[in-house]
Order: structure tokens, then sequence, then C-alpha cells
């Protein structure tokens, strides 16, 4: 039997298609001069389509394009794609933005390496859209995801990559960490962004509304059902369902669930046609689900499907190092919401949450700052501002004590000056001080300055 060939896909379409994308891409041939280049790329470097199309990719993203150890040459050389995860670019402003590049290989007809296509990720775009909560969101304090520790940072790196694939996530974590937001960032960075994100908590249902709230009803289901009501499933489709503390779903509930990711259709409780959906599964759990898997209390294969990809967020107590930033947004952020200013926490204060190990993580501290916010009259908070357990962390006075506070101070203004390469005068803006003033304490901390960020090393 002769097979019919496809229909032939329409050119405007597939430009149409090619401009929706919201990564950056591009296509270059292999004298590495971009051939093609779509909308997203065009604003992240912030340049008409005139003054790209021809030109080297070298000369465009200010990057080591074509050089020696570059991804895409590798890729132009073997016809493997790869992925770095640590670029750098310049938009025609100048100013440099990190980037993972994705790069894959154009052959034509017979086969031969006629170019590649590269696709970027602005990652200073995602690390914006991780620092805007939702404060409606039960799992999302705040400015949950500001961090400088390394380990957050390379878990932001994949949420890119991540989000371009339609397999189930499973996010872990401790209950506070923001695994809420991390959902809603993968959704917000998916290819879904324009459809809905559905949140259910799967520990604040009880077996039977949890189903009814999943699947929907049909009227007369059971008794009070007196009309059709949607469920979930329905609420997500064309978009991101989020379950989070799927630990705590039901075993009976689980096997209705594992149905639904395999076979991509459900049935509403009183009805027996089976609705397909078109649903992303983001699932998150503060439980340990391998060892539920070996107690016999989370299914093996439902533990297969959710866990297709994976990300850990650790805990505030392992990344010390990010309590005085967020203290200080926490602080800003009630200041803008309840007309009072704040400026911020003292060196004493900071060094009593630096003590504190934070069972509810980040939460905890944003609860902690608001309890300290409402009792400070002035406009630094001071110890006595703090909870009465916190204030029982204090060391006994002396040199010691005097050392810890410096150590907090001196790792503060490190995180200012590196988030700002080292200019102080965009450091001391930042710190609502006089340049001098940060100059004077540098020199008190024995902090000699690496470098200005105005001059070139």
């Amino acid at each position: 039997m002769t097979e019919r060939p496809g229909p032939a896909l329409d050119p405007a379409l597939l430009l149409t298609m090619f401009n929706s994308v919201p990564e950056g891409v591009f296509a270059v041939d292999t004298d590495y001069r971009i051939i093609a280049v779509n909308d997203a790329a065009l604003t992240a470097l912030d340049l008409p389509r005139l003054r790209v199309i021809g030109r080297s990719a070298r000369e465009v993203l200010h990057a080591g394009i074509g050089g020696d150890g570059c991804q895409l040459r590798r890729t132009m050389a073997t016809g493997r794609p790869g992925l770095t995860l640590d670029q750098r670019l310049r938009d025609s402003l100048g100013r440099t933005f990190p980037a993972t590049l994705s790069t894959g290989a154009l052959h034509d007809d017979e086969g031969r390496i006629i170019g590649c296509v590269v696709t970027f990720v602005d990652l200073a775009r995602v690390r914006q859209h991780l620092d805007v909560s939702d404060p409606d969101a039960a799992d999302a304090p705040a400015g949950a995801m500001i961090t400088g520790d390394p380990a957050m940072k390379r878990l932001f790196d994949l949420l890119p990559t991540l989000a371009r694939s339609a397999s189930s996530v499973l996010i872990q974590g401790e209950t506070g960490t923001g695994k809420n937001l991390v959902a809603r960032t993968l959704h917000g960075l998916s290819a879904r962004a324009d459809g809905p994100f559905i949140t259910v908590n799967c520990a604040a249902l009880p077996e039977t509304l949890l189903e009814s709230e999943l699947f929907g009803y049909k009227a007369g289901a059971f008794t009070g059902a007196h009309r059709d009501k949607p469920g979930r499933f329905a609420a997500a489709e064309g978009g991101t369902l989020f379950l989070d503390e799927i630990g705590d779903i039901p075993l009976g509930m689980q096997v209705k669930l594992l149905r639904v990711l395999q076979e991509k259709v459900y049935e509403r409780l009183g009805e027996q046609t089976p609705i397909p959906c078109d649903i992303r599964f983001v699932t998150a759990t503060h439980r340990d689900l391998d060892e539920m898997v070996a107690a016999g209390t989370f299914r093996r294969d439902l533990y297969y499907r959710v866990n297709v990809l994976n990300l850990e967020i650790p805990p505030l107590r392992d990344r010390k190092g990010d309590v005085p930033r967020l203290a200080q947004r926490f602080v800003e952020r009630l200041s803008l919401s309840r007309g009072r200013h704040v400026t911020g926490v003292s060196s004493a204060a900071l060094e009593l949450l630096m003590r504190h190990n934070y069972p509810g993580n980040v939460r905890e501290l944003e609860n902690i700052l608001e309890h300290a916010w409402v009792m400070c009259r002035g406009t630094v908070i001071e110890p006595r501002h703090l909870p009465r357990d916190l204030q029982l962390l204090a060391p006994t006075a002396g040199p010691a004590a005097e050392d810890g506070l410096s150590r907090v101070e001196a790792a503060y203004l490190l995180q200012v000056l590196e988030r700002h390469g080292w200019h102080r005068g965009r450091a001391a803006a930042e710190l609502g001080m006089h340049r001098t003033t940060l100059q004077r304490r540098l020199r008190r901390l024995g902090m000699a300055p690496r470098r200005d960020g105005r001059t070139r090393d």
C-alpha cells in the first residue's frame, strides 16, 4: 500500500510557530553567520532583524561563538546536540546576561551538516520571575527564591530546560521552602504559560472530596450533587496541574490518578464516558517517597510516573548565607505594603537570625520578620523586636560576640558587593549608605576591595 504524503506545512504557519517560542532561537551557517532569528531572540538582544541577519554570531552575541571549546563548534563538527549552562551573552547596549545555550545540527537532504540551530534562555529573566511570588499561594513565601547559594542557582539554571519538557516533575523539599513558587515558575517558563495553572493541596482534602475535586461529577452522582461540576482536571486543560503534597493521597486514589497519568483520560463521577485531557503534571511533597514505596504506602508505578524529572529544594538551614538577603527583602516588602518605613535589620538582630535553624524554612523567616516589623517602632529592627525564643539565642557579651557580629556583617556586605560586581557605588546605593561609609566599613572589617566594578581586569 502506497503511503500518501502528508499535507505541506504553510510557510506562514511555520514562521508563526518559530516566533511564538518563548526562548531565543537563531540559526547559523557553517561560517557561523546568522541566517534566521526569532522575535524572542531579537527582544532579548534589543536588536532589529536587519542588524542580525547575515552577521556573525560572535559579533551579535559578543560571546565565544565558534571559538575553541565552544559547544556550537562541537555540534557543527560532530552533529551531536549540546547544552551549555554558564554562557554569558550581551545585548546591543553592552549589558551582559547569563544564559543557557542548546545547540542542534542542521542537515541537508543528503545528511550533510549545513549549519546549526541555537536556542538560548535568559537566566536573568528566570531569576526575576522567581523573585516574584503570589501572596495567595499556600507554599510561596514572598521572595522565597532570592538566593546567592550555589545549589539554588544550579536549580534555577535547570528550570528553563525542565520547563520546555512535557514530562512530569516531582519537587521535593521541606514545608516552607517554596515548592509552589518553583511549580509556578516551571509553568510560567513553559509553552503552556498562557494556559491555566491549577493547584490542589492533596493533604487538605479527604479521599471522597479529593476525588470529586479532581474528576468533577455529573448531577445525581451522589446526594447533594444537584448539577454538573467540572473538576480540576477540566480546569487545568491546556495548562499545568500542580498536585501539592502528593504523598498524602490515599492508596485507592493513587490507582485512579495513575490511570490519568498513563492514559491521559479520566471520567467524572457518575459518568462512564472517558474524557481526554491535555495536562502537564507537576507534583510536590515534603515526604520521602522512596521510603513510602518501600513501606507499601505509595504505589511504585505511580512514583515512576510522577518522578520522571526531579527537583530538590534545600532547606534554609543549609543555605544560611541567604538569611540576610531574605530578611532585607521581607522588611522592604512589609514597609511598602503597610506604609511604615523600616530600613532594615541591625547586625545584632541579624546575628540572632543566623543562629536559628528554621524548621519552617523561608516561611518561618518571613513570619519572624513580620513579628519584628510589628514590634519595631523605629526604623531598624533590633534583637528586642524578635520573638522571645530567638532572643534567647544571644551569645554572652564579649569579644566572641563582637566577632560573630562582624562575620555576619562581612558576609552580608560581601553578598551585596558580589551582586554588583564589586562596584562600590551601586552596592552603597542598595545598602542605603554613602560610598565613603561603605569604604570605612570594609576597612574596619578587613575586607580589602578586590576591584571596582567600573574598571576592567
